[in-house]
């Protein structure tokens, strides 16, 4: 029988590598899988390039991993907020590079990465900053930029329920680029509010599927990143 399950989040990131991508799911809070990220930090993998739309709040979560100094590169769409500190302080002393990417075209390049889809075409970008440099065509008129799909060694992501065959279903818009990493990471790690068992799940209602799920570990009462940071808590 199938068994995803493994028995705690330290498990689960056990094998992320020195150099590693990893994507971390998460729009700001909803969907941020704190204690993995958490996990990550206390296993010290170094000069990571993370994908995620942001960089974190506070210094907990992803903002605590880019304060303990463990990415070297972001590749995102909002590299300031209202609460991140961190990476912006870090990235002015030159000590993080940056990807920026526009958040559709972000969550493009994560889905085709996931597809099998080497590049595209889109419109996003031409004539600005972020379009230089790149390869331009025309069509019908209108020019285009090429932009490339992404991959990762890994994928960490928060689910509401999930069973021990990885099968997934999130908690309303907390699926976020959940689903679209899954498919992109060779190695998907999960955690779960709630796992269920087989068959607890109606198939109608499954987000993603356990073939592209990898490891799911279940965290019944998941941190809440604004709380943290509400109450000025950082990590480690």
């Amino acid at each position: 029988m199938i068994d995803k399950r493994v028995d705690s989040a330290a498990q689960a990131v056990a094998d992320i590598f020195d150099g590693a991508t990893v994507m971390i799911g998460g729009f700001g809070e909803a969907g941020s899988p704190i204690e993995l990220i958490h996990a990550l930090i206390d296993l010290g993998a170094k000069a990571l390039t993370v994908v995620n739309n942001n960089t974190g709040s506070g210094h907990v979560g992803l903002a605590a991993l880019i304060e303990n100094h463990q990415v070297a590169r972001m590749v995102c769409s909002y590299p300031r907020t209202a609460n991140s500190t961190v990476f912006p302080d870090l990235y002015r002393r030159g000590e993080i590079e940056l990807e920026l990417v526009p958040q559709g075209t972000l969550a493009e390049r994560i889905r085709a990465g996931g597809a099998g889809i080497p590049a595209f075409y889109t419109a996003t970008s031409v004539g600005t900053p972020l379009g230089e440099g790149k390869e331009v065509r025309s069509f019908d008129g209108r020019d285009y930029v090429l932009e490339y799909g992404l991959k990762a060694d890994f994928a960490l992501l928060k689910c509401a329920r999930a069973d021990r065959y990885g099968n997934l279903v999130f908690n309303k818009t907390a699926r976020n680029f959940g689903p679209i990493m899954a498919m992109a990471a060779g190695t998907t790690i999960v955690q779960a509010s709630a796992l269920m068992e087989l068959g607890e799940i109606d198939p109608e209602v499954v987000v993603t599927p356990g073939i592209f799920v990898n490891r799911v570990v279940t965290v019944a009462n998941p941190a809440l990143e604004s709380v943290l940071v509400n109450d000025g808590r950082a990590y480690p």
